[in-house]
């Protein structure tokens, strides 16, 4: 019987410790959420970084005073703040972008909205004028095979507008734009058009990297509008013999010296413990970068100082990372993880490991959930968690994934986490002129601010394993 009452008393004591434990937490983050629904800087910070710097692509004037803002910004509420080192590509757009088709019998000479592909190879002054060749895939390219010799290929293959998930459509679609120009070199192209990576029809195109292949010829290549491109396919159909003038002068110089920014809590109990919230400086030269990745950065640098505000001490360090150069090299992701494995491999008392890296990189749109790319022992942890991120509208924890700047960091065996916010908006504005401040909600931006930080402290104070 005493033994009876003693496992009772235990039992009690230990349903007690939990049931404050899970008070606690539900009351933190309810904290987290109310101080940046009413006190929160995101916003503020995301209108100076789009509308005082603006476009930030790597090597850019805009690229180095955005590393400098971020400095200064972290210094206010972190421990440390530090530069690292990183060499960057240095791509420059050019003044003056022209496709125009020349002699349509229907149309005429017809205007073409385009832009250069980042990284691209430019026309140079006198153009190149060439028929075109219109195809889907790379298969429909492979069967050409040398009819497309001194052509210009477009590549128009669209979203697939029955998925759901626009980041699934981008990616059954993207291929063309990064590899494309190349593929069509190997068959004697001296032009690409590739269709723009939208999922709507609009009237202005979206950039976006390309990657040449070793021992190809470069060609130019261009983004075509949607609307443009659904014109330009028509017109094919009816007029096989359609003639385009292409102009481009952009190009391509020596690497530049840039950084990434790295600010951190040390934590109290676990400085060797990081775990890193992370967005990426550098955007597109076309609008403001202001949902990419802007929002990002500024939704990583409001979890550090939320927890300032609030007082809360972690016992993990925090750090927030701006990765420089995602949008054309990775270099900035790159590089971070090659420190850490460094810093992972120390001997003594500075050893660092990372036990968790969380980046957003989908937009300052509604938040829904995160993403995970994680042993399954680690998502079940996260997931046992949704009672106390459901309230928040954070129910999506099932989709595989993690972001491109922390991904290096998976040959380290750090959980990677993506923010997700609701995707259906995001690629009417990526890449373009319209990835603008204005673009952007307050109360949606801030709300993923503060889902960020509710799950970096659960993260903080629960740990991984």
């Amino acid at each position: 019987m005493k033994r009876i009452f003693l496992y009772a008393l235990v039992l009690t004591s230990s349903l007690s410790v939990c049931a404050q434990s899970s008070s606690q937490y539900e009351g933190t983050i309810k904290s987290l959420y109310d101080l940046e629904l009413t006190q929160g800087q995101s916003y503020s910070m995301l209108e100076y970084l789009a509308t005082r710097i603006g476009a930030r692509l790597s090597g850019s004037p805009g690229a180095a005073a955005a590393v400098e803002w971020s400095r200064h910004t972290m210094e206010d509420f972190v421990d440390s703040v530090w530069l690292q080192p990183v060499m960057v590509p240095h791509w420059v757009r050019g003044q003056q972008e022209i496709a125009r088709v020349i002699n349509s019998k229907k149309q005429g000479t017809l205007e073409l909205s385009v832009c250069a592909l980042g990284g691209a190879v430019g026309t140079g002054p006198s153009g190149v004028t060439a028929g075109i060749v219109e195809v889907k895939n790379f298969e429909e390219l492979r069967q050409l095979g040398t009819r497309v010799q001194g052509k210009i290929v477009f590549f128009n293959r669209a979203f697939d507008a029955t998925r759901i998930n626009t980041f699934s459509a981008y990616m059954g679609a993207v291929d063309q734009r990064a590899a494309g120009p190349s593929e069509a070199a190997k068959y004697g192209a001296v032009g690409a058009i590739v269709r723009s990576m939208g999922s709507g029809i609009e009237a202005y195109p979206h950039t976006g990297g390309l990657r040449y292949a070793p021992n190809i010829p470069k060609i130019p290549a261009v983004a075509i509008s949607t609307k443009d491109a659904e014109l330009l396919s028509r017109l094919l159909k009816e007029e096989k013999d359609l003639q385009l003038y292409l102009e481009t002068h952009c190009v391509t110089l020596d690497d530049a010296p840039s950084f990434n920014v790295i600010g951190e809590i040390k934590g109290s109990t676990h400085p060797d413990e990081i775990i890193v919230v992370s967005g990426h400086l550098d955007s597109w030269d076309l609008g403001q970068g202001a949902h990419d990745d802007g929002a990002g950065c500024v939704q990583a640098i409001e979890v550090l100082r939320l927890f300032k505000v609030l007082g809360y001490k972690p016992k993990r360090t925090i750090r927030a990372v701006m990765y420089m150069n995602e949008e054309n090299g990775l270099r900035g992701g790159t590089e971070y993880a090659k420190q850490a494995e460094k810093a992972q491999a120390l001997k003594g008392g500075k050893k660092q490991k990372h036990i968790a890296a969380m980046e957003s990189d989908r937009g300052g749109f509604t938040p829904r959930g995160f993403t995970m790319s994680a042993p399954e022992n680690v998502k079940a942890k996260i997931r046992s968690w949704k009672p106390w991120l459901e309230p928040y509208g954070l129910t999506d924890f099932d989709q595989e994934g993690g972001g491109a700047d922390i991904g290096p960091l998976a040959n380290l065996n750090v959980p990677l986490i993506g923010y997700l916010p609701d995707s259906q908006r995001y690629f009417s504005y990526h890449h373009t002129v319209e990835d603008t401040f204005d673009k952007v909600n307050k109360r949606e931006l801030e709300l993923g601010a503060a889902a960020m930080a509710a799950l970096t402290y659960l993260i903080d104070q629960m740990g991984l394993e």
